[in-house]
């Protein structure tokens, strides 16, 4: 028997409105902004949350100096068309070049690093 349930997961970020609108034009859901915390509700899913951190200083990927922690997978059935929008959207690549992969990194705008995976 498990000792806990996964509540959610928590992203600290210098403005958790707007992380929360890059993932919910990402992801779809629905966002409950409560200021220095946003929820952000995915039908199906763990939520995501974002929480304002002073002083926060994004990870700078790959250096081991200044880690990544953890990252995000997301699924997604067209590799390119993703790509697409999330650029749109504000993410910056981080290692796409190699089209081969079935994966690609990207940063959201608060720099956290994400990956688009073919499904």
């Amino acid at each position: 028997m498990a000792l806990a349930a996964l509540g959610a997961v928590v992203l600290d970020c210098p403005d958790p409105a707007a992380l929360a609108g890059f993932y919910a034009e990402v992801l779809g859901g629905t966002v409950e902004d409560r200021g220095d915390w946003v929820d952000l509700k995915v039908p199906g899913a763990t939520p995501l949350a974002f929480q304002a951190a002073p002083g926060y200083v994004p990870p700078r990927w790959p250096d081991a100096d200044a880690s990544q922690q953890f990252h995000l997978d997301l699924a997604v059935d067209d590799l390119d068309e993703a790509e697409h929008r999330v650029l749109a959207l504000g993410a910056k690549p981080l290692d796409a070049d190699d089209r081969e992969r079935s994966f690609r990194v990207y940063a959201d705008p608060a720099g956290h690093p994400f990956c688009l995976c073919a499904c």
